[in-house]
């Protein structure tokens, strides 16, 4: 769904505000959950927006306007063909997305922000079975991928930094940061 439950959200907020970011890409940014919750806690931010649906980025006004600021930069594309220098960022987030592809596919998206030479990622994601198909005529929305906590784990380690994570009762929430 575009939307995200809460669980992990203070502790992610928590590192937001410990390491202030000054450029982000929100990978999968549905609703713009990340930005609504890190915008007010840091101004100055470059948000750059990767949304595959297009009609999410009318529906929850992604784009900035007059009023009213959510990304800075939105990009309506596959993040996985994405070009890299949007993951040169301070931090990139993925935030309920890598459920929604292959593993393969998701932990080479991990690869693609590192090797891009971003400082930290944020990972959000469900740990328990969540069985979710097609929503409100988004394909994309469907779980293609089952992660649990360990495998998370492991694939984050390959990208060497270090990782702090969370473990709730429904999502996994990890902060990985570059060694430097």
């Amino acid at each position: 769904m575009p939307t995200s439950i809460a669980e992990g959200k203070d502790w992610s907020l928590e590192r937001f505000e410990r390491h202030k970011p000054d450029t982000v890409t929100d990978v999968g940014p549905g609703e713009g959950t990340y930005a609504k919750l890190f915008r007010p806690v840091h101004h100055g931010v470059w948000w750059t927006g990767i949304e595959i649906h297009k009609p999410y980025a009318a529906k929850y006004k992604l784009r900035s306007t007059k009023t009213r600021a959510m990304y800075d930069e939105l990009h309506v594309e596959d993040a996985r063909e994405s070009e890299v220098h949007l993951f040169y960022r301070d931090l990139v987030i993925f935030g309920d997305v890598l459920e929604h592809m292959p593993r393969e596919d998701a932990a080479d998206l991990l690869v693609k922000a590192e090797a891009a030479g971003c400082w930290h990622i944020l990972v959000s994601l469900p740990i328990v079975e969540a069985p979710q198909g097609e929503v409100d005529g988004n394909p994309h929305e469907a779980h293609v991928h089952h992660w649990d906590a360990a495998d998370m784990d492991a694939t984050l380690a390959r990208l060497g930094g270090r990782t702090e994570s969370m473990r709730g009762e429904t999502l996994g929430v990890w902060w990985w940061s570059r060694r430097g």
